[in-house]
């Protein structure tokens, strides 16, 4: 696959994932955007990664990361609004903005693994070498994501209905 084609094909999906991640709209497009140029840098060798939009999600997960550090003094980043706007009129490109406050508010490894296994649909073992951890350590973030979620989720539905 060439990279224009890979492009072209996976962005809005790693968007989605790193949207998960990251709860922000323009935050996410940038790291996304900076994840594709060092894949496209890269491609000789990304191409022949086993999971390439890991790859990319990864890469734009890491880069949040060690932007964070580099600012963590200078920035607050507090619990402010979630930008979820992308100019289409679908918010977050389609993820429900009350979905992605409830993913902001996981601990970053159980939202690194909601993205890797839910938005780019890996199986865990993929999961677990793309995040650098156990397969067991995949499946316990992943159980605690949904549980807390479904624990969320299932009350808002119960109050809605009553």
């Amino acid at each position: 696959m060439e990279f224009t084609e890979f492009y072209r094909s996976e962005r809005d999906r790693c968007l989605r994932a790193v949207l998960a991640g990251v709860a922000d709209r323009q935050v996410a497009e940038d790291l996304v955007a900076e994840a594709f140029t060092r894949a496209w840098m890269s491609w000789h060798k990304v191409r022949r990664h086993p999971a390439p939009r890991a790859w990319v999600v990864r890469t734009a997960l890491n880069l949040r990361v060690s932007w964070w550090r580099r600012h963590r003094r200078e920035v607050d980043l507090g619990d402010g609004p979630v930008d979820t706007a992308d100019g289409t009129g679908e918010p977050g490109g389609g993820l429900d903005p009350a979905l992605l406050r409830l993913l902001r508010a996981l601990p970053p490894r159980q939202r690194e693994v909601i993205a890797f296994r839910v938005f780019l649909d890996l199986d865990t073992a993929a999961t677990a070498k793309a995040l650098g951890m156990a397969p067991g350590t995949v499946t316990a973030h992943l159980s605690r994501a949904i549980a807390t979620l479904r624990g969320h989720l299932v009350v808002n539905h119960s109050q809605e209905q009553s």
